[in-house]
């Protein structure tokens, strides 16, 4: 048989490029917000174009929606330190998605139902047009109870202030209703159903049994606990920040939270207690029982389908009504021991807002960023096209194409290589192959003592199929020894032969953000590099594999620094 041409096409690398390209600004601070001031000196690892407050503890995206043109983003904050404590809810303001407004805050714990923490939840439009909150509180007997609050002025677009309902807590754990008090939280934005009453899903467990349980409402504030859960999936512990929403295969618009019918699925999200993970399903909803039924094949457990196979956790969507897309956000926690994030003087980002949507055979959901983050970019570089010799190394700015030749002489893929991610650590960028490592280092010093490597392998499976791993290594990324060097895989669904294998990279100083595959594989890592930083940061294409590899068309952007907070 003669060689397999394997075309890897456009591989679009947006990068955020050190020296050179970029004039850094500072980050602006509207001055009409309570607890939050210009960060620490040392910004060394503060993105530039990912959102996060001026300073403090973040984590969980709160609530998103859009409002009267206004998109709003709540999140987890405190108010006080850059450590977990005194839970509140941050909430800023934008056009695009990309430059944000900070306001006061929107909760904040004042009573006994949320005395020690405000934490997170959901925002529903109601009937009449107008928003609202549901949110988990931790009570002054540390029981997770559901609380409403309403704007106090619904004409006001920014949504400055809330009031809590006097009505709250609108649903408690009791021994009537076999609750785990401990263990029951993250109200999910609310449904209609056919009979035209309101549906929320709450987060729980039994034992080890994740749990769905299912709510029902006819006036938003008096809420009938169903006799049993949307969902639940035994081995899985609990179930933070459940996600339920609709979806159309093929179709990169976005459905209506409430939207049901004829050719619609729907996809269930978990972030597992456990593992710290967000795993989803895709499946059926059963309006009449009230019942998720999730596809043969769409597994709860932890080898299930995740959103993002790095550092992504707690994540929400919403419906965007001006543009017709679903919205995802996750939160990016830090990789470095609370001692020293504490003294940078903040802690957390969210990853950039990625558009999510059913890919045509309804297997999985695909991701991509938003668009408008395109007009971040800025001086544009291109290189002339160029061959990548096995086993070299060629420092560049980007890259949009490649070519790699003969299946044939791939790795076979031996039985008991399951785990993508214990792949990934044992044959890791250093590690020499057939086809691949091939991919790029991101934020490399010019030693290379320092860099974390985003690259491909392509082994050969059952029948000679080609099988697609795609990592991100970061066991090089810093010579700091107290940082998490966790490497990070997955394997791809798509045949190269027949289809495009793209990768797309967004780097932020400490963040990067991968999309492999158009989206099919995410993977986000946190790196803090001593060396490669500033100007100081390089960027290589590589080829460790037994065939030479052609770039061309090779394209980067520097990026400008957004207003954000």
């Amino acid at each position: 048989m003669g060689a397999i041409k394997l075309w890897l096409f456009p591989m679009s690398f947006l990068l955020l490029v050190y020296g050179g390209f970029e004039t850094q600004a500072s980050h602006i601070v509207i001055q009409n917000l309570e607890a939050l001031q210009p960060p620490f000196p040392n910004q060394t690892y503060r993105p530039s174009f990912h959102f996060q407050p001026p300073r403090n503890w973040m984590n969980d995206p709160n609530g998103p929606m859009v409002y009267k043109g206004l998109y709003h983003l709540f999140y987890q904050y405190n108010p006080n330190g850059a450590a977990f404590g005194n839970i509140s809810w941050g909430h800023s303001t934008s056009k695009d998605l990309v430059n944000w407004r900070a306001h006061s805050l929107a909760l904040s714990p004042s009573q006994p139902y949320d005395i020690n923490g405000a934490w997170s939840g959901s925002a529903t439009i109601l009937r009449n047009g107008e928003p609202a909150l549901l949110y988990t509180g931790n009570d002054s007997r540390n029981r997770q109870v559901q609380n409403l609050a309403v704007p106090k002025n619904p004409s006001d677009p920014y949504l400055k202030e809330w009031v809590k309902s006097t009505r709250n807590p609108l649903i408690s754990p009791n021994s009537y209703n076999m609750i785990n008090a401990t263990s029951f939280r993250d109200p999910t934005t609310a449904w209609l159903g056919q009979d035209g009453d309101w549906r929320i899903v709450i987060g729980s467990k039994v034992e080890r049994r994740g749990l769905a349980i299912l709510y029902r409402s006819k006036d938003f504030v008096d809420w009938v606990k169903a006799e049993q859960p949307l969902h639940s999936a035994e081995g899985t512990g609990m179930w933070e920040c459940p996600d339920f929403y609709p979806v159309s295969a093929g179709n990169p618009t976005g459905l209506d939270t409430s939207l049901s019918g004829s050719g619609i699925k729907h996809v269930l999200k978990v972030s597992l207690d456990k593992s710290k993970h967000d795993y989803y399903t895709i499946g059926t909803y059963d309006r009449v029982e009230d019942k998720y039924i999730p596809d043969t094949g769409s597994v709860d457990s932890g080898s299930g389908l995740r959103y993002d196979y790095g550092k992504f956790y707690a994540s929400k969507t919403f419906y965007d009504s001006l543009k017709k897309r679903r919205i995802l956000w996750g939160w990016i926690n830090e990789s470095l021991p609370q001692t020293e994030y504490v003294k940078q003087g903040w802690s957390g980002v969210q990853g950039i807002p990625r558009i999510v949507w059913l890919d045509e055979p309804g297997k999985q959901l695909l991701q991509w960023p938003i668009k408008e983050i395109k007009k971040l970019r800025s001086e544009r570089v291109e290189i002339p096209s160029t061959m990548l010799e096995t086993g070299s190394v060629a420092e560049v700015s980007g890259i949009s194409a490649a070519q790699i030749m003969e299946i044939e002489k791939a790795e076979k893929m031996e039985e008991g290589w399951t785990d993508p991610q214990q792949l990934c650590s044992q044959k890791g960028a250093s590690v020499r192959g057939g086809i691949g490592p091939f991919g790029l280092k991101v934020l490399a010093s010019e030693n290379m003592q320092e860099y974390t490597a985003v690259f491909f392998r392509v082994f050969k499976g059952n029948n000679n199929n080609p099988v697609v791993l795609m990592c991100s290594d970061q066991t090089r990324s810093s010579l700091n020894k107290k940082t998490d060097k966790t490497s990070y895989g997955a394997f791809v669904d798509v045949n190269p032969m027949q289809k495009e294998l793209s990768l797309r990279i967004l780097i932020d100083h400490s963040i990067v953000e991968s999309f492999g595959a158009k989206g099919k594989v995410c993977i986000t890592s946190r790196v803090y590099p001593t060396e490669a930083v500033g100007e100081k940061a390089h960027l290589y294409a590589f080829n460790y594999g037994v065939h030479s590899i052609k770039l061309s068309n090779l394209t980067a952007w520097s990026m400008k620094t957004p207003i954000i907070n």
